[in-house]
């Protein structure tokens, strides 16, 4: 059975951008795409070593949504956590959901 865990209010977030947030140990970068697509990733941009991605750059390249990371750039798909330009650098993608008003994320 997946836990869910309850992060923000979906207006926490103002649109096209993200926020980070704690689940046990790890930072999870959420996103809101438009008024109400969310989606979640890992906060950590493996290429730039930190946790940043939160801070990233929302849009799209063709049909795929992504975030920029604001240190080297690189894209993250929002929907599977791919890294556009190194395969091999991709991120995990959490399960998200809205609840009502309520942003919540898969914990497992």
């Amino acid at each position: 059975m997946t836990a869910w865990i309850d992060v923000c209010a979906v207006s926490d977030i103002v649109p096209d951008t993200g926020v980070c947030a704690l689940l046990g140990d790890e930072q999870v970068a959420v996103f809101r795409f438009g008024d109400n697509e969310v989606y979640a990733i890992s906060n950590f941009d493996p290429c730039g070593e930190a946790n940043v991605l939160s801070r990233g750059i929302v849009g799209s390249i063709g049909e795929r949504k992504v975030v920029a990371s604001p240190l080297y750039k690189q894209h993250f798909d929002l929907r599977s956590g791919e890294c556009l330009e190194a395969p091999e650098k991709s991120v995990r993608a959490y399960p998200v959901r809205l609840t009502g008003e309520r942003i919540e994320v898969a914990a497992n």
